[in-house]
């Protein structure tokens, strides 16, 4: 609590920007290493905003949780403190009732299906969604496919899953997928996990691979099942409260800047699976290629609970399954 007593503060001194000169800096904040290839296109959203304002726009970032959890920032974007933050779309569903959809197993078709809807229509209404919450989405960022690790038990087919404690976030989309395909799903922090697979507390998890390798939770796990069961893109999000008070040229700059930013993440993300598969192979885990058909259809009842839950979220469901 005195953590982000103190966080509050800084930032409240900071405000969402500041003014030197002709030149706005604005503050952005998140989580990630600074190695990792969300940070790496963040960086490309600085520059880029750099060059397109001619110097009269810039971000200050603050990497690695420095203002505190993804939580705790998206707050200080509601209150104006922070004018830009990077999210999974799993924590911000808690505030965007929308971005549930986008954790739905094997909602995507493949990689291109994904984004030709996230930088369509539909991904573009979700990202509005989150104003009437102060919480203006300007883009995604590729976070990759989650899939199945273990430490001593092969998964090869969803039978394989049964009797497994599988780590999970804290989300009832991921816990119910889990379950339904006859694991028993064990919300756990994230910081907990290397050691609780390691004594067996659990017998493993789900990420994709440069969160597995970066971990270094692939030295105790000896299996890695690319079953590719959700795909939850980050998002990157300004305040409405710093966004009201841009010009439209200014919008427009920094719209600009997101969409090229995305576009060069996207390669930093290939290159980042690439390096980290090879890493894991390299340390002698096991890549297990499955038959991804046995898990999508031991899944289905997750989306057809979900959207018997959920009503009003079904039609932006068929929109994206019919693109």
């Amino acid at each position: 609590m005195k953590h982000v007593i103190l966080v509050c503060i800084l930032v409240l001194a900071f405000s969402s920007c500041k003014e030197e000169g002709d030149t706005q800096t604005l503050y952005l904040a998140h989580t990630l290493p600074q190695g990792h290839p969300v940070h790496k296109g963040i960086l490309e959203f600085k520059k880029a905003l750099n060059k397109k304002s001619g110097g009269k726009m810039n971000v200050k970032v603050f990497p690695d949780g420095q203002l505190g959890s993804e939580r705790e920032v998206l707050e200080l974007l509601q209150i104006g403190s922070v004018a830009i933050t990077k999210v999974s779309a799993a924590t911000l569903s808690n505030f965007v009732p929308e971005y549930h959809v986008l954790g739905i197993p094997y909602l995507f078709r493949n990689k291109q299906h994904q984004f030709d809807v996230l930088e369509g229509e539909v991904g573009k209404s979700i990202l509005e969604k989150g104003s009437k919450f102060w919480l203006r989405g300007l883009g995604y960022y590729d976070a990759g496919s989650r899939s199945f690790y273990t430490s001593n038990k092969a998964i090869r087919t969803p039978e394989d899953l049964k009797g497994l404690k599988i780590r999970v976030m804290n989300n009832q989309m991921a816990i119910n997928m889990v379950n339904a395909l006859g694991g028993s799903a064990t919300p756990m922090a994230y910081g907990e996990l290397y050691t609780a697979i390691q004594q067996g507390v659990v017998d493993g998890a789900e990420n994709n691979p440069p969160s597995f390798v970066s971990s270094n939770h692939y030295e105790v796990s000896k299996y890695y099942t690319l079953d590719q069961h959700s795909s939850v893109p980050d998002v990157l999000l300004i305040g409405t409260k710093y966004w009201d008070k841009l010009t439209e040229e200014e919008k427009q700059w920094v719209q600009e800047a997101m969409d090229e930013s995305v576009q060069a993440q996207k390669r930093f993300w290939n290159e980042s699976v690439e390096e980290s598969m090879a890493t894991a192979k390299a340390a002698g885990v096991e890549v297990i290629i499955p038959e991804k058909s046995l898990f999508q259809e031991q899944s289905k009842s997750v989306l057809e609970a979900f959207m018997e839950e959920h009503p009003e979220m079904n039609d932006l469901i068929n929109q994206i399954k019919n693109q």
